[in-house]
Parts: C-alpha cells; structure tokens; sequence
C-alpha cells in the first residue's frame, strides 16, 4: 500500500502578499506548474464527514487517486495510480477503481459505488527549499473564485511548526484559520447552491 504522512502548515495570503512573496524569493514565471484536483465524494458528503477527502490530480500526464484522512495533527495519504481511462470513467459516474483507496473507504463504512465527481480545482504553484522543508506559493482556480495560499512541508511537526510561524511573522502575514483546498472547495459549492 502507499501511504504517506503529511506534514504541512498552510496559511491563506492576499493577493499583495502573494505578489510581494513571489518577489521577496524571486520566483520567476517559468517556476509556477499547473495542477488539477479532481474532488469525489457520496452526495452527502460521507467522506467529509469522516474527516475524509478523495481527489485525482494529473500531474505530468500521472493519474493519481488520493484519499487524505484527518490523523491527530497529520494528513494520512492512501495513493493509487489509475489509468486515465478510469479517470475518465469516474468522471462519468462510473465506480472506483479496486484498490487500497477503495479498501481504506470501505473501513469507513461508505459505499464505493456512491461516489461521485464533485468538480475541480487548478492551482499554480511554485515550490522551493526553505530551512529544512519545501515552501509552497499557490494561486488557487476554482468554481469563479481565486485564492492565494502559502505552504510548508516539512518531516518534523515541532520545528517545521517554529519555522512556518517566524516565517509568517517576518514577512508580517497575519496568522489565518485556513481550511484545506477541498473543505474550501466544497463551501463555495455550498454558497453557489
């Protein structure tokens, strides 16, 4: 099975700060990729519900179903690589593919088969080293709306937590309650309803 653990800090910028940010680190145009997420889950959002979230990005022509599951302060990551003829499918309704997403979606209790194609969200994003870990500038597409993020990975909470939160004060960016890209997602879904 492959799953990793996610150590991330996100926080939401202006588009001046992200402006200011691409400048401050001289990132160049040419340093920017784009990514789609392709966001499932039951029309009552189960998935959601259980602290869940399941996505297909394509990147660099790779289909890669990912279900991320809420554990303690990490993100658990169950990957799956699918052919883009079962991405395809699932675009049109068709079930998930068998497979350890499925498996770990099936421990909680949700029918596979009711699974369904939410919409998608594009980002172009430009990562870099920073002290011990991968800093993140996104530019956030989706249903009308564009947003402005920075994210830090690193391997350890506690100093990975220091160094995203001095990075954040030096820059002077105020600290933002910033919800995933999926959970943002899905409450503009809900406001456009």
């Amino acid at each position: 099975m492959s799953q990793e653990i996610e150590i991330e800090f996100k926080n939401l910028l202006t588009q001046l700060e992200f402006l200011r940010l691409i400048d401050e680190f001289d990132v160049q145009q040419e340093d920017f990729h784009k990514q789609t997420n392709y966001y499932f889950d039951t029309q009552q959002f189960e998935l959601k519900h259980n602290r869940s979230a399941l996505r297909v990005r394509i990147k660099n022509n790779v289909y890669t179903l990912t279900l991320k599951q809420k554990l303690d302060k990490h993100i658990l990551e169950t990957h799956q690589s699918v052919s883009k003829d079962i991405f395809e499918g699932l675009l049109k309704g068709e079930s998930l593919p068998s497979g350890e997403v499925s498996d770990q979606i099936k421990k909680m209790n949700i029918h596979v088969k009711e699974i369904t194609y939410l919409g998608e969200l594009t980002t172009f994003r430009a990562e870099f080293p920073y002290k011990d870990g991968l800093l993140v500038l996104d530019e956030n597409h989706y249903l009308g709306k564009i947003d402005y993020e920075i994210e830090y990975e690193s391997a350890d909470y506690t100093s990975g937590l220091i160094n995203f939160n001095e990075l954040l004060t030096i820059k002077q960016i105020p600290v933002r309650d910033t919800d995933s890209k999926i959970a943002r997602f899905f409450n503009e879904t809900k406001r456009n309803q």
